[in-house]
């Protein structure tokens, strides 16, 4: 059974968790992403 990943949770908007986001984000898929502060968001 294969099912297809269209949606990406990411905890952590920092260096790294800003950095995944844009490269998955890039790569055409739905980016939720959540931090404590919502500062950096």
């Amino acid at each position: 059974m294969s099912e297809q990943i269209n949606k990406v949770g990411i905890v952590g908007s920092g260096t790294m968790g800003s950095g995944i986001a844009q490269l998955v984000a890039s790569a055409d898929y739905e980016v939720i992403l959540i931090d404590l502060s919502n500062q950096l968001l």
